[in-house]
């Protein structure tokens, strides 16, 4: 494709494909070489959650996995540049902001393995229920974001709202009706959207006639772009957009653009409708591959340090394979619990009459034994 990353004159780009760093005017890079040391570890670490859950898939353990193979800058970057008290919403692929905001790979796993019926605390982790229905997100954010405003929970030391999306998700009323309630709303929420080219197999040009970033403007909104697979960039431009909602200047709508090196799903056979010649072409802006040239020609990253990540990482993936299939499977009332914060009489009810319905079946065993 023409447009890509390195031809883009209104992409910003901190972190070139080459590794080499560069500075923007308005996005100014303030990082430590701990922290940018602890944001190789992170890309390294979720990938392989990622590759492990793939493997895992393929064997039978997980019903379905959502790769996030190429896309772990965007989803790491923006979710270092988030807050304790910041809230994300996310999609189905986002198990780079869920590590980022403390969620055990466990509960990701149990998600795709069944045997869980929400996942996570979102109020603990500032990281709401992954969502399947696509776009669905943008507005739960929008609202959610209008009512810590409403609240006067917002202001340079507040909170503000991130939700996450796909480009396919944009073609959704849902998604552009959250543009318009946040934007005359002013809401402090950031729509960040990874762009991976691809919603399923329709690509970018038959949904959009434009770069997605300048749906904005319609709205009455800034959007921006940025370098998907540049973890610079994502955390520069993501901590800047949020606060700027903080500050009450309201929504912003970054365009992460990037590539899905994978399948939608595993349910996917994405060589149906892909070359390989695009797949070669974006595997040269790997967003791990540049960080680690850019920290070890800087000197910033040592042998050691480099192979204390690999260890850890192998280690991970033995934990990976192990908790999941060491997860407990659920009782089958337990799908009654948490419907309702006080007790309900219809869901006790339902509850009573599945509980009779589980209870035949012994009954009917007890039976048969006699």
């Amino acid at each position: 494709m023409s447009d890509t990353a390195h031809e883009d004159p209104e992409l910003i780009q901190l972190l070139t494909p080459e590794g080499e760093l560069r500075e923007h005017p308005d996005y100014p890079l303030d990082l430590s070489h701990e922290e940018m040391r602890g944001l190789y570890r992170d890309l390294v670490l979720v990938r392989r959650i990622d590759t492990e859950a793939v493997a895992l898939q393929r064997v039978g353990e997980l019903g379905l996995w959502a790769s996030l193979l190429g896309q772990e800058a965007a989803q790491v970057g923006s979710g270092r540049a988030l807050r304790s008290n910041d809230m994300a919403f996310p999609s189905y692929r986002d198990h780079g902001v869920a590590w980022c905001r403390g969620v055990d790979h466990k509960a990701l796993l149990a998600l795709y393995r069944g045997v869980t019926n929400g996942g996570w605390d979102p109020a603990e982790h500032g990281f709401h229920l992954y969502t399947i229905v696509i776009g669905t997100q943008a507005l739960h954010a929008t609202g959610y974001a209008m009512g810590i405003q409403r609240d006067g929970a917002v202001g340079e030391d507040g909170s503000a709202v991130i939700t996450y999306f796909g480009d396919g998700a944009t073609s959704q009323g849902d998604t552009n009706e959250a543009f318009n309630y946040a934007a005359v709303n002013n809401a402090p929420v950031v729509f960040f959207c990874q762009n991976n080219q691809w919603a399923i197999s329709e690509p970018l040009e038959r949904q959009s006639r434009v770069p997605i970033y300048r749906r904005a403007a319609g709205f009455g909104f800034p959007g921006v772009r940025l370098d998907g697979n540049d973890v610079f960039a994502s955390l520069a431009v993501t901590r800047s957009a949020l606060q700027h909602a903080r500050e009450g200047q309201g929504p912003t709508l970054i365009e992460a653009f990037t590539y899905r090196m994978g399948a939608h799903t595993t349910n996917d056979d994405p060589t149906r409708y892909r070359v390989s010649a695009e797949l070669e072409e974006w595997r040269l802006k790997d967003p791990i591959a540049r960080l680690h040239a850019f920290l070890t020609r800087e000197g910033i990253a040592d042998e050691a340090f480099l192979k204390g990540v690999e260890a850890e990482a192998e280690e991970l993936g033995e934990s990976v394979r192990r908790d999941c299939r060491e997860l407990p499977e659920p009782d089958p009332l337990d799908i009654f619990h948490e419907v309702y914060a006080e007790p309900h009489v219809h869901i006790d009810r339902q509850r009573a009459e599945f509980a009779d319905y589980l209870a035949s079946f012994e009954d009917a065993g007890a039976e048969g034994g006699r």
